[in-house]
């Protein structure tokens, strides 16, 4: 290994024999004879250990032992805020508060805690239950005949029926919920390349640019009057726009309009995209895996005994959410998330200099064998009560950790519990020809995951 040197403020920092350095030319192999998730498995051999990517000017490190991650986002978090190339071109969409870092980010989190406390999922239960089991029920007539259904699309309809009396109050017109997510969705996919060339001035058009634009002007069509009827008519309900048009900044002044709609466009993108991709991930998961699959079925079978999925069900369909989270252990939606240090630390031995990117991969940490044993192995039993206790707390990272831990978890379990429920008792699904994954922002199917579903008698 070299001796080459790194500066920082705080002078040299030769590499370390606990570092893994991967320089560019191997990167590039690994993407050329792999695609970039071909290379993200290659470099997740080194099962833990500190990896350094030389990309040129920028050498990032990677981090995924649950050691390392309790460094960044619970021992020293201060040092390690949400500053990188990500998420300065998702704050284009998602503003500076829940999606951001500092006091803002801190005051819209606080005013939406309630919205995803335990109570007011208690609240909105019978709700939540209902949406779901009338989309799945319209879902079902459009897949008559044995036609195929894409089950992104259908899964977002699913999801979108779910969050709109809970994020907006039913204040979202009847068809405008999937232009939003169309637009939102458009966003997302045209940041590419402002993420991967951070440095070039907005002044300088990128490709996506023209198409970013025009999708942001389509959500601010949709949601502007949406925050404009919550100020108007005040109400007292929980819902996300509710609470935002009746909360407080750090300075004690009401949130303005644009920090309203940059909170829901913040929690639209968790709530309706990320939780749309993991329901999908499921039944890829159950159709490759039909034994899991028969017995999830027998269990909302026996649990529901004829009846329509509620809310009092979830907490029964033990083995359904045993499966539902080896799911997000092994299709990690967020598989990477970027940190930024802001003063020098060493990680494990690790010179960690100011101003290095370092990326949290839970789609690794979910496969190293010191945690995971056969982590390729698809085993809903590591989520037994033992399991979960003798593991490491943040070896199983799908919704982060720490004080940027994402506030819907309980929510999209309670979600995608009832949306499995509703689903296996009303068809059989499966799915049409082979899936594979691919990297974007998020894990996503590489091809359209085609569902087929057929009434059960």
């Amino acid at each position: 290994m070299s001796t080459d040197v790194r500066e920082s403020t705080a002078g040299p920092f030769p590499r370390s024999p606990a570092v893994r350095d991967v320089p560019l030319r191997r990167v590039t192999s690994l993407v050329r004879s792999g695609g970039p998730l071909g290379m993200l498995e290659h470099l997740g051999e080194a099962q833990g250990a500190l990896t350094r990517l030389h990309l040129g000017p920028f050498t990032p490190f990677l981090v995924t032992h649950p050691e390392h991650l309790r460094r960044i986002l619970r021992t020293n978090a201060a040092n390690y805020p949400r500053g990188a190339a990500m998420w300065k071109a998702l704050s284009r969409l998602v503003g500076d508060g829940i999606g951001g870092e500092g006091a803002q980010w801190h005051a819209s989190r606080e005013v939406l805690r309630g919205a995803f406390s335990g109570a007011y999922l208690a609240q909105m239960g019978p709700q939540m239950a209902g949406s779901i089991d009338a989309a799945v029920a319209d879902l079902g007539a459009r897949g008559g005949a044995g036609r195929p259904l894409d089950a992104s699309v259908e899964m977002t309809r699913v999801v979108q029926r779910v969050i709109d009396p809970v994020f907006f109050g039913r204040l979202i017109p009847d068809g405008e919920g999937d232009r939003l997510g169309a637009a939102v969705g458009t966003a997302m996919g045209s940041l590419l390349w402002r993420m991967a060339m951070p440095f070039v001035p907005h002044s300088v058009p990128l490709p996506g640019d023209r198409a970013f634009r025009k999708a942001t002007r389509t959500v601010n069509e949709i949601l502007r009057p949406v925050v404009t009827a919550a100020r108007n008519a005040p109400r007292d309900g929980g819902d996300v726009v509710t609470r935002l048009s009746n909360g407080t900044g750090p300075d004690g002044a009401p949130l303005t309009d644009d920090q309203v709609c940059d909170d829901i466009v913040a929690l639209f993108v968790a709530g309706s995209e990320s939780s749309a991709i993991g329901l999908t991930w499921i039944w890829v998961a159950l159709a490759q895996h039909p034994d899991v699959a028969r017995r999830v079925r027998a269990e909302v079978d026996a649990v529901l005994d004829g009846a329509r999925p509620a809310r009092e069900h979830v907490r029964r369909l033990t083995y359904t959410q045993q499966v539902l989270r080896e799911v997000m252990r092994v299709y990690s939606v967020g598989w990477a998330v970027p940190r930024t240090a802001l003063e020098d630390d060493v990680i494990d031995g690790v010179p960690i200099p100011a101003g290095s990117t370092l990326a949290i991969s839970p789609y690794l940490t979910h496969r190293i064998e010191e945690f995971w044993p056969d982590p390729l192995r698809f085993d809903p039993a590591r989520f037994d009560r033992a399991e979960v206790q003798s593991r490491h707390p943040l070896a199983y990272v799908p919704f982060g950790d720490g004080v940027h831990q994402c506030l819907g978890e309980a929510f999209f379990q309670q979600e995608a519990t009832l949306v499995v429920a509703a689903m296996l008792s009303r068809y059989d699904v499966a799915v049409a020809g082979r899936v594979t994954p691919k990297l974007s922002l998020t894990l996503q199917p590489q091809e359209p995951v085609q569902l087929v579903v057929t009434p059960r008698h």
